[in-house]
């Protein structure tokens, strides 16, 4: 594995499962050579190693005891990593899922840096956007991420749909805890195209259109030109439902910027310095076009 860290470097990593492709460990990697860091970026595939999702915590203590400054999660641990951290950050613990955990003086304290990620997005990509009533479609660790962030921002009414609908129910239950009643609603998937109808954005937080999941995860012809369209993955950067979404007039948001922002943040967390984000928007957009690869977010 390769755990093992130096005093002249700063040492962190990813753990997850089926992250052999994660573009996680170029992108950091490049920023920080660009600060004057030597910086490694490891990955701890829970696949490769053998290892069971629910001990995550081992890896944690592994890689604390190794000296990593510190490490991201994904996949499927983000949520399954709260309880072997010694702190939380309030937005980490309102949303629920870390996926950045800091080590210093021996303490693990987690970090979401997804929901601050997709804020700076759509700051960024989609300025002026109307965020009055927004439907998430997803309310996994980044659904609700993107979630909390749009409340955060003064949206007025976030509607979650999932197949699970009790985690649709949850996730909406968590943000009113949060935010107050009325501004979080759970409603059937089913009944996306009746939900869309008086929507002002439209967040899709599944695996719907990546290259191992092609499709549109909503009908083409739901998708009016006063909807705007953000996605969360960037795997590929111009999904189907982008594709769709831009043909009938509506603006989008690719996942690419919200990749960005967040590695950007949790780069800052490990490191106390302030990443260049236009130089990361352009090492991204180089490793996203490289042949042959499998962008798989990290």
């Amino acid at each position: 594995m390769g755990l093992v860290a130096d005093a002249d470097t700063v040492h962190v990593g990813l753990i997850g499962a089926g992250i052999g492709p994660s573009l996680s460990p170029a992108l950091h990697e490049r920023e920080a050579r660009a600060l004057g860091l030597t910086y490694r970026y490891t990955l701890v595939d829970l696949d490769a190693r053998g290892v069971d999702p629910d001990d995550v915590g081992d890896l944690l203590v592994e890689a604390r005891d190794a000296g990593l400054r510190g490490v991201n999660v994904t996949h499927p641990v983000k949520q399954r990593v709260l309880p072997h951290l010694d702190e939380l950050s309030g937005d980490a613990a309102a949303i629920g899922a870390v996926n950045t955990v800091v080590f210093d003086d021996g303490r693990a304290h987690g970090h979401n840096t997804d929901w601050s990620g997709f804020a700076a997005a759509l700051r960024t990509g989609l300025p002026g956007a109307v965020t009055q009533r927004v439907v998430v479609l997803g309310a996994g660790g980044a659904g609700a991420a993107a979630a909390h962030a749009l409340l955060t921002g003064g949206a007025g009414t976030v509607e979650i749909l999932d197949v699970d609908a009790a985690q649709a129910d949850e996730l909406a239950g968590r943000l009113t805890t949060t935010f107050g009643p009325g501004r979080a609603r759970a409603r059937p998937v089913d009944a996306i195209e009746a939900v869309l109808a008086d929507a002002d954005g439209l967040v899709h937080a599944t695996p719907t259109g990546m290259a191992e999941h092609p499709g549109l995860p909503v009908p083409a012809e739901v998708l009016q030109p006063r909807l705007w369209v953000a996605e969360i993955v960037y795997r590929p950067l111009r999904t189907a439902l982008l594709e769709a979404a831009a043909a009938r007039g509506c603006p989008t948001l690719d996942g690419g910027l919200m990749a960005v922002h967040q590695a950007a943040d949790a780069l800052a967390l490990f490191t106390g310095l302030r990443p260049d984000i236009e130089r990361m928007r352009r090492h991204l957009q180089e490793l996203v076009e490289a042949p042959g690869e499998d962008h798989r977010a990290g």
